[in-house]
């Protein structure tokens, strides 16, 4: 009785100070010892977002602006009211992301809502499913760059892709890659990986790297699944360093998003922009009171 009676002193023990310690990790403020040094981990996909050095907390090396400058903050969906462009622009204004992600209509708006920031914008070509004509893509994109777009996503032809029909996709990724380098306009190509087999993604990539888009892009958001892990290490490591890999569709948290930049992406797509830079600045304002002490 009596061993059983102290084994639950112990663990009760353990209990308490593993809450204790948890809460000074949250509470940073209230920690002030310098002899023992922390980090707030959260860990997912095998990816540590947080690494601990002798003072303090680091995030992946890299700053504020520069994962502001790998986001692509999205406003696809088709139920919104032009409240909400207004409010995309201001956030990305605010943010200073490389670019908001648009359905062609409101383009001209939304050039004109961020002219002069270096914010780009950008419109989603034969959006979501693909399954335009070429010829309807090729106007699609004519026309977005007319109203001031600064990048394109397209997506493939997933039909043709799987019917083996490669001359077509090759011919769909020419025109419309050929359009963007006349004007100067960032290309990114949507495979949809969720409805392909790995198969279909390697052949892709090798006429990406016959093409030289600017962008291999895993996702619509739009489809059964978004983008992975598995999936970004597989574009990047077949396309190399010809070809940037942009990560969309499913990324609604800092950690995943640094996930994918440690696979190999090197543009994030993603409706929560704002959410990611937010738990950025909470983990920066970690960082710096751990300096202090």
């Amino acid at each position: 009785m009596a061993i059983i009676f102290y084994w639950s002193i112990v663990t009760c023990l353990f209990f308490i100070c593993k809450k204790w310690c948890r809460y000074l990790v949250t509470n940073t403020k209230y920690y002030r010892a310098n002899i023992i040094y922390f980090a707030y981990t959260k860990i997912q996909n095998d990816i540590i977002v947080l690494k601990t050095k002798s003072k303090g907390v680091v995030i992946m090396n890299i700053t504020q602006y520069e994962l502001a400058q790998m986001i692509d903050h999205t406003l696809l969906k088709p139920y919104v009211i032009m409240n909400d462009f207004y409010k995309l622009c201001n956030k990305a204004k605010k943010y200073k992301f490389k670019m908001i992600a648009i359905n062609p209509a409101l383009t001209e708006f939304c050039v004109n809502q961020l002219s002069g920031t270096g914010v780009n914008v950008g419109a989603a070509i034969g959006f979501p499913l693909g399954q335009n004509t070429l010829d309807c893509k090729i106007f699609e994109t004519k026309d977005a760059i007319a109203k001031g777009a600064k990048e394109i996503d397209y997506v493939i032809n997933i039909v043709e892709l799987k019917s083996q029909n490669y001359d077509y996709i090759k011919k769909e990724m020419e025109s419309i890659i050929e359009i963007c380098k006349t004007n100067n306009v960032t290309s990114k190509v949507i495979f949809e990986n969720c409805y392909l087999t790995d198969d279909e993604k390697r052949k892709l990539c090798g006429i990406a790297l016959e093409v030289l888009p600017d962008f291999n892009k895993t996702s619509t958001g739009f489809g059964t699944g978004g983008a992975t892990i598995e999936d970004v290490k597989l574009m990047k490591s077949i396309v190399g360093d010809q070809i940037k890999v942009k990560a969309a569709g499913g990324i609604r948290d800092l950690n995943t998003a640094l996930a994918m930049i440690k696979a190999g992406a090197e543009r994030i797509g993603t409706s929560s922009g704002v959410k990611i830079m937010e738990e950025f600045q909470e983990y920066k304002n970690l960082q710096m009171e751990g300096s202090d002490r």
